[in-house]
């Protein structure tokens, strides 16, 4: 790995114990060009890990809080009229960043919401008829409290489906708060505004060194073999799309990456699954009200789509 990019990892963990799968993560789909849906309960983290990843990896940062008075314009900004030129010029919105943090994206009305689908899918904005392009690296991540419903609007499938990686920071254990607890001062002093472990030029790097990263063709058909056996689930009404194998075989090379390998095996295939389905994946109605959950499905698929076995995944 990077030397660089162990310190960034580094750098967050400190913050984050007991959670190295979610940062390894978190880095992977960086890595990847993907986009990042934080979907969990009040006061676990998820605004603070977009902060210190972009800290850590030296992005212009900018967050917007999503409430049901937010306009599309507020995002991706508005032609304006200057009187001393006599012409209308760009007021650029906080969508020009590096890192966005749409923070409580669901409490958005959909046709804001509506405003990030342009943007992450081309890395471009549309304002007023005149199309701008986004500088890259250009991440989206998002945050949505999962228990709370008033006030609050759904995500269509098609925005879900931008997403390349969902995470859950989840509740630490007893000992690991304890721990959380007791380092919360120093670990707060050691968190600095002025990090930036990583330059925008050496993450652009390294993203083009993950698009190397090789996958044997076996691979290639034991993840969309994952992939199609969720449109064959009995319990499942829409299973995962085609950009789904796509972001599944992208974020297996960048944890590969992650892990000092400069080929994937089926361990990095199995551990990012979960990570890019259960956002995707519609579960039947009847499937619902038996208590059948996304995760269930994944567990499954898992277990049923045999693995290929090579003697050597790294062989080019």
């Amino acid at each position: 790995m990077n030397e660089n990019l162990n310190k960034a990892i580094s750098y967050v963990e400190q913050y984050f114990v007991g959670k190295n799968t979610v940062v390894d993560v978190a880095f992977a789909t960086l890595l990847a060009g993907g986009h990042i849906f934080l979907e969990d309960v009040p006061g676990l983290g998820k605004t603070t890990l977009a902060n210190l990843i972009s800290r850590s990896l030296g992005l212009e940062f900018k967050r917007i809080q999503f409430t049901p008075d937010l306009l599309p314009s507020d995002i991706s900004g508005v032609s304006v009229y200057d009187q001393k030129t006599q012409e209308f010029r760009l007021k650029r919105g906080p969508i020009f960043t590096n890192l966005l943090l749409a923070d409580e994206i669901n409490r958005g009305t959909p046709k804001t919401q509506s405003a990030l689908l342009e943007a992450m899918a081309e890395y471009q904005v549309t304002i007023d008829g005149t199309i701008v392009k986004l500088e890259r690296p250009f991440v989206v991540m998002a945050t949505m409290n999962p228990i709370e419903y008033e006030g609050t609007f759904p995500l269509p499938e098609a925005q879900l489906d931008r997403f390349m990686t969902r995470l859950t920071i989840g509740y630490p254990s007893k000992e690991k708060e304890e721990e959380i607890v007791t380092g919360f001062y120093a670990r707060n002093k050691v968190i600095s505004d002025d990090v930036r472990i990583i330059s925008r030029e050496e993450l652009t790097t390294m993203q083009k060194e993950v698009e190397g990263v090789f996958i044997a063709p076996e691979l290639i058909s034991y993840a969309v073999s994952l992939v199609d056996a969720t449109r064959h689930d009995d319990t499942v009404y829409l299973g995962l799309s085609p950009r789904g194998s796509i972001d599944l075989m992208r974020l297996s090379k960048a944890y590969a990456y992650l892990q000092s390998r400069d080929f994937v095996i089926p361990d990095d295939i199995k551990l990012v699954f979960p990570f890019i389905s259960g956002h995707r994946l519609i579960l039947q109605a009847e499937a619902r009200l038996r208590g059948v959950t996304t995760n269930e499905v994944v567990t499954a698929t898992l277990k049923n789509v045999p693995i290929p076995k090579l003697a050597d995944y790294s062989k080019q």
